[in-house]
């Protein structure tokens, strides 16, 4: 899925947080969409193995969360959505299809490493590939919640990233095909 798509899904996680605690909404918004992308970063190394933990993150999510419930104020509830967010994105993945630039044509069948078992747990490809047309629609129904609840920056940063997320997808096929080149 889209870096975008893991945003939204980050975000959307911190409504609750909107919802009932409103003086805690932008640190639980900051980190669900700094945690939602940040495994993405590692498309520049070995790409969903290098920053991508589906189990360690969890592991570390639900003290947090814990922690966040019982102490809450910014840097608690910011990490905690952080770390929820990157365990939501990492297992998530499993989803989606391969880490390949054209996906479409990869006959890899891994979807993202899980390195507490030390093996690649198999792509389901319910959203066939990142910048897929599910992929943008499911990003945008998860955005919906965040445009209701949120105002300001975080609501200017969510339709900007529907823009980038309507482009990428409307251009993720020619976008493959060129960085298959350096592949």
């Amino acid at each position: 899925m889209m870096a975008t798509t893991h945003g939204f899904v980050g975000l959307a996680l911190t409504t609750v947080v909107a919802a009932f605690a409103p003086e805690l909404a932008v640190p639980a918004a900051a980190g669900g969409i700094a945690g939602g992308i940040f495994p993405d970063l590692d498309v520049a190394a070995e790409h969903r193995r290098t920053l991508h933990f589906p189990g360690y993150y969890t592991i570390g999510a639900l003290p947090a969360v814990g922690f966040a419930t019982v102490a809450p104020g910014p840097v608690t509830v910011g990490v905690a959505t952080f770390l929820l967010a990157a365990a939501v994105h990492s297992v998530s993945d499993i989803i989606g299809g391969t880490p390949s630039a054209v996906p479409w044509e990869s006959e890899r069948e891994h979807a993202v490493y899980f390195h507490a078992s030390g093996r690649w747990l198999r792509a389901k490809r319910w959203v066939r590939y990142d910048g897929a047309p599910e992929d943008f629609f499911l990003g945008a129904a998860f955005a919906l919640p965040s445009l209701v609840l949120f105002e300001g920056t975080i609501r200017r940063l969510v339709l900007v990233g529907l823009g980038v997320s309507l482009v990428y997808s409307l251009f993720r096929r020619p976008i493959g095909r060129i960085a298959a080149r350096w592949e």
